[in-house]
């Protein structure tokens, strides 16, 4: 909080004892301490308050402007929370209704799969193209395109089996993938549009909702199906999101903005960025590693019911969750410190995949309280390292003259979601073929190795960043020496 003074328009007076710059900033000390989220944050850092000032005028101009990031953040934590239930759910009982239709477990992998390479590639289209579709019209498409895809889905049992089925479900799990990125693109861009000044915090408060859908997704499955059958879940939770999509086509705002020149060609090329994407990359493959293999790991090592894996999930989900918006807060309230929250973060998070087998190497037993311990410091890492990204991100393209507006967001975004998709893929794909040739102990050890060297590329990066801006200072300003100063003291003496 000690930069809040610094954020903004201008550097606020000092607070008087009974006057309205004093209950200023009580009450923006209030909103920081008690709750990371809040719209009043974002806007009383921008104004200077002064005492002769009108508090009537400032409030109403408050008030308008909190509308529309509340409306704002409702429907982005709607679209996380709605597409993370429906991306999940399919976990506990698809892959066993799929064999009876005849599909093997490889073509299961890849339906799977290709969600997250379809994913990829539309990422890199739809934020190119952000400006011209129109951020609120591609958010609110996409929902809706999810919501009656996933409807679809529930249909899949009247498939005749064989390869109609398998291609069927190609087809819907690619157009699933086509709306949620639709959505997600357009969600980063209007939130970075929204909160300029605060989207680190927003995006990392945010993230409880997917931790909450990716959390309730399997049970909340796993019950419907087992109460009512294949198609219920499917439909129930399609029908939820098409309700969604008038109260966001009232609630979200409209955002205008004209097409830029901008490449993703002229962005990914920054040295920065390449490395920046290749930390997302590794953390999603990190992560997406766990999806296949975990739950075979746990059956077979603790010899848990089944019932109880989805609890030791919780541990990664639930840390990364809670940890999230003060992981955000921190992230954009102290900016010069993004940069060691993602080195720090991507160092942790390697040694975390090292110790969860453990590597055989260490000669340690594995036993269920450590294996939570390592989840839980690993969903705090995965925090550290990927909520300071999209902001740095935006700096990096600042810095190097992109033009400011929602066509750069729109860039980022889509870069974002290509290398998230991108880690996605490769991490189960790479994760399930380590783990069936070596093991889960070691292919885990070797899955960290990409958040290792994220970690130390981006490192080594910025410490040689900052020992040449060192070195250029001191050319700039090269010191005086004792004579000159003498000469100096005395004529202004």
């Amino acid at each position: 909080m000690g930069s809040r003074a610094t954020d903004g328009a201008g550097p606020l007076r000092p607070p008087e004892p009974g006057g309205w710059g004093f209950r200023a900033e009580f009450s923006t000390l209030l909103c920081e301490l008690c709750c990371p989220l809040s719209v009043c944050n974002a806007y009383t850092s921008n104004f200077s308050f002064q005492e002769d000032s009108a508090p009537e005028a400032l409030g109403e101009e408050q008030r308008r402007l909190t509308r529309e990031q509340l409306f704002t953040m409702v429907a982005t934590a709607s679209i996380n929370f709605s597409s993370m239930i429906c991306f999940s759910i399919l976990g506990p009982f698809f892959p066993a209704e799929a064999e009876k239709k005849g599909a093997s477990n490889t073509i299961v992998g890849l339906i799977f799969g290709c969600f997250a390479l379809v994913n990829f590639s539309t990422s890199l289209i739809l934020g190119n193209y952000l400006t011209q579709i129109g951020a609120k019209f591609m958010f609110v498409a996409g929902m809706f395109v999810s919501g009656c895809v996933t409807i679809l889905f529930g249909i899949l049992d009247k498939v005749p089996s064989g390869p109609m089925f398998i291609g069927f479900c190609f087809l819907v799990r690619a157009m699933d993938a086509i709306g949620f990125t639709a959505a997600m693109t357009a969600s980063f861009s209007i939130l970075a549009k929204a909160f300029p000044n605060n989207i680190a915090t927003v995006m990392g408060s945010l993230e409880i909702f997917t931790g909450l859908g990716l959390v309730l997704g399997p049970p909340l499955g796993g019950f419907l199906y087992q109460s009512f059958g294949y198609e219920v879940p499917f439909i129930t939770l399609g029908c939820v999101v098409l309700v969604l999509v008038p109260v966001n086509m009232c609630m979200l705002p409209k955002y205008d903005s004209t097409p830029s020149k901008e490449s993703f060609w002229k962005l990914i090329l920054l040295p920065k960025v390449l490395l920046l994407c290749l930390t997302i990359f590794s953390l999603s493959a990190c992560l997406g590693f766990l999806d296949p293999t975990m739950s075979l790991f746990i059956l077979k090592k603790f010899k848990l019911p089944a019932g109880y894996v989805g609890l030791v999930f919780l541990g990664l989900a639930l840390s990364y969750s809670l940890s999230s918006p003060l992981l955000g807060l921190l992230s954009d309230k102290l900016p010069h410190l993004r940069k060691w929250l993602m080195v720090s973060g991507s160092l942790i998070t390697a040694l975390c995949f090292f110790m969860l087998g453990p590597a055989p190497v260490l000669h340690i037993e594995s036993q269920l309280w450590m294996f939570v311990l390592v989840l839980v410091l690993i969903g705090f890492s995965l925090g550290m390292s990927a909520i300071p990204v999209f902001p740095e991100i935006l700096h990096c393209a600042y810095e190097n003259g992109f033009e400011e507006g929602l066509s750069l967001l729109g860039l980022v975004s889509g870069l974002f979601s290509a290398m998230w998709s991108l880690g996605a893929f490769m991490g189960p794909t790479l994760g399930g073929f380590l783990n069936e040739k070596l093991g889960f102990e070691w292919a885990s050890a070797i899955q960290g190795g990409w958040a290792l060297l994220s970690g130390l590329a981006i490192g080594i990066f910025y410490i040689s960043e900052a020992t040449r801006r060192s070195s250029s200072s001191s050319l700039q300003n090269p010191p005086v020496d004792n004579e000159e100063r003498t000469h100096l003291l005395a004529s202004e003496t």
